[in-house]
């Protein structure tokens, strides 16, 4: 997956994605070959969505 196409699944802006894998708090990009350009891998991203839903789930004080 490419940044916009990650922006777009998770719904934040360039600047927080960056962020968030300088702090590891969001899967890093890989290199793609020719050393120009980067993509995420798409089952990461999804895991790392996945993770987020088991964390609300998990939380007895959510709302309900």
């Amino acid at each position: 997956m490419r940044a916009k196409e990650v922006i777009a699944a998770i719904g934040v802006s360039k600047s927080t994605l960056y962020a968030w894998i300088g702090t590891g708090k969001f899967p890093r990009p890989v290199q793609l070959p020719g050393g120009g350009a980067t993509a995420w891998v798409s089952t990461e991203v999804s895991a790392w969505m996945g993770a987020l839903v088991e964390t609300r789930d998990d939380n007895p004080f959510r709302a309900a």
